[in-house]
């Protein structure tokens, strides 16, 4: 049972931020979701933040672009009949967001390698469009090492968004536009989540961007699923995608817009490198010590309360940054 007796002004503040998106963390991580990078709602917001900003000849485009995606049909029923036609175009944008983790527990997909967090050869790099039913998991994320100055994998979250922003503004066939959008959908989100850039080194070895940092005594199992779900997370993994999107649509409207300078910063490299320096000194801080764990992160904590203003933050940047790609290069 919560109480609310005795709390400090900064216990305060954080209680009356969480409460303004009904996304408090800890109340809806109820099961341990798969390591993803932003659960679906953080997706979906980013999403919303995007779609807010796309022109009108933009959002033609990738309505078209997107009805092309095998899963419309599903997406689309899932809209309630009765919405407007501008909105349903808006939800399935939202949708769209999160097919690259979707793909993950469909059964028509499959891992690629031994090691399915690991490019495994030439059908790695691949970008053929919908006939590819590889998962692709290590696309989502840059393990970009500290402190040692070990290889980054590839390819990776920042080879294939530079890859897919190439389809997108040339001439190649909208069916493979069509795959790359949904990719990009995605994982320009993913890059915006500081653990999804960057993999601490501990006895010669990765930490898989935190998930082999166990935590203890909160909703989420490890620093990485914790970070995933700071934006909000669903026991049932957004299945029902319109109770999600209408978590998302409150986040997203609560969300204090990015500055125009770093909106209209479209270097990929300097998203990452910005999620990186931000893994380093917001994410690796106390109470996560050195080593694996397990640590506690007290709800209501200053951690707690700085790592959600970040995610606000970055969810609020990645949305803006989205849409001036697809603005600017959608062609």
């Amino acid at each position: 049972m919560l109480t609310f007796l005795m709390v400090t002004p900064e216990q305060q503040t954080s209680l009356m931020t969480m409460l303004r998106t009904c996304l408090c963390t800890f109340l809806f991580a109820l099961l341990t979701a798969p390591a993803l990078a932003w659960g679906p709602i953080g997706h979906m917001a980013v999403a919303y933040g995007a779609y807010q900003s796309l022109t009108p000849a933009t959002k033609a485009r990738v309505r078209d672009l997107l009805k092309l995606n095998p899963d419309y049909p599903e997406w689309n029923k899932q809209v309630p009949a009765s919405t407007s036609a501008a909105d349903h175009d808006m939800i399935i944008f939202m949708i769209a967001a999160t097919w690259a983790d979707d793909i993950k527990g469909d059964s028509k997909y499959s891992d690629d390698g031994p090691d399915p967090n690991a490019p495994n050869g030439a059908s790695s790099s691949q970008n053929i469009g919908y006939t590819d039913l590889f998962r692709h998991r290590y696309w989502h994320f840059v393990d970009t090492p500290f402190p040692s100055d070990l290889p980054i994998p590839t390819p990776n979250a920042e080879t294939q968004i530079v890859a897919f922003r190439a389809v997108l503004a040339s001439s190649q066939p909208d069916g493979l536009k069509s795959y790359d959008i949904v990719w990009l959908l995605h994982l320009i989100g993913d890059v915006h989540q500081p653990l999804h850039a960057a993999t601490r080194i501990t006895q010669s070895k990765g930490d898989a961007g935190g998930n082999a940092v166990k935590l203890f005594g909160d909703a989420a199992s490890n620093l990485h699923s914790y970070w995933d779900d700071l934006p909000g997370s669903d026991g049932s993994f957004c299945k029902d995608k319109i109770h999600c999107v209408n978590r998302a649509m409150v986040l997203g409207r609560s969300l204090k817009p990015a500055s125009s300078k770093a909106s209209h910063n479209t270097n990929t490299a300097a998203w990452i490198r910005e999620s990186f320096d931000y893994a380093r000194t917001e994410v690796y801080k106390t109470p996560i010590g050195p080593g694996e764990g397990p640590y506690t992160i007290v709800p209501y904590s200053l951690y707690e309360t700085r790592a959600f203003r970040l995610a606000e933050k970055r969810i609020a940047l990645g949305g803006a940054r989205l849409a001036q790609v697809l603005n600017n290069e959608l062609k």
